[in-house]
């Protein structure tokens, strides 16, 4: 008996995928967005959902170990770093001072992801929150090309940043979540 976690996929159809093409919840559309800004929100859309589905179905304790020492990066520290990247966003583009931190001090999402149930839900809610309030702010500038807050960022660099964010931390979960029970799939 070996103690490294053996690799293992869900997928049956094609084997390095998560789950099977008829239970992915991306692949539900049945005709591909169309233009711009319908592209981009369906990107973000998906790399939401693979977040998601790489944190299903495991425990607070499996949610927020650290299993890429010496990172104190986590699962449960990814849920709430991006809640608080969020927040941070609608600081760019919202007048006004920006608002104030989820998790306090800098790192305290990944340092404050502990095993404990009540810490794993408000993640989820919190992200749930920040999510749709960030949405809704940019819901009001349909046009790409508008600019924003004091920086004057547009709306299409505003919306491919937080694509390029939630890419680059799915592809942290895809370890994260593999050291934790082997599961593996894009």
């Amino acid at each position: 008996m070996s103690d490294q976690t053996q690799r293992w996929s869900q997928a049956t159809v094609y084997r390095d995928m998560w789950v099977d093409p008829n239970d992915d919840p991306r692949e539900s559309a049945e005709v591909p967005p169309e233009g711009e800004l319908a592209t981009l929100q369906d990107y973000l859309t998906n790399y939401r959902l693979t977040l998601l589905m790489k944190c299903e179905g495991l425990n607070p304790e499996q949610l927020a170990r650290r299993s890429v020492p010496p990172s104190t990066m986590s699962l449960l520290g990814l849920l709430r770093h991006l809640a608080e990247v969020e927040r941070d966003w609608r600081g760019w583009i919202l007048p006004g001072d920006p608002p104030s931190t989820l998790y306090g001090k800098d790192d305290g999402d990944f340092d404050g992801a502990v095993a404990e149930q009540a810490v794993v839900d408000a993640a989820y809610a919190d992200l749930a929150r920040e999510q749709a309030a960030t949405d809704a702010v940019l819901a009001e500038h349909p046009d790409l090309g508008e600019r924003l807050g004091k920086d004057a960022i547009s709306v299409r660099e505003l919306l491919v940043h937080r694509i390029e964010e939630y890419a680059r931390h799915c592809g942290h979960a895809d370890l994260l979540r593999e050291c934790v029970d082997g599961r593996v799939g894009q």
